[in-house]
């Protein structure tokens, strides 16, 4: 999966996977905020940020 990714361009440490039951609602607050920190730790994915176009 991490190959996949990279080749797609996405960093993996965009993705999470994570079992979490419908009666763990304080696991999924705390998963949740923990990728969150992650991904905006990351900032824009570069590759799929559009660039200013350049006028002459």
């Amino acid at each position: 999966m991490k190959n996949l990714l990279e080749l797609m361009g996405i960093e993996p440490d965009r993705i999470h996977f994570s079992w979490i039951s419908s009666a763990e609602s304080t696991k999924f607050v705390k998963v949740v905020k923990e990728i969150t920190a992650k991904v905006k730790a990351l900032g824009p994915n570069q590759r799929f940020v559009k660039q200013a176009a350049k006028v002459a």
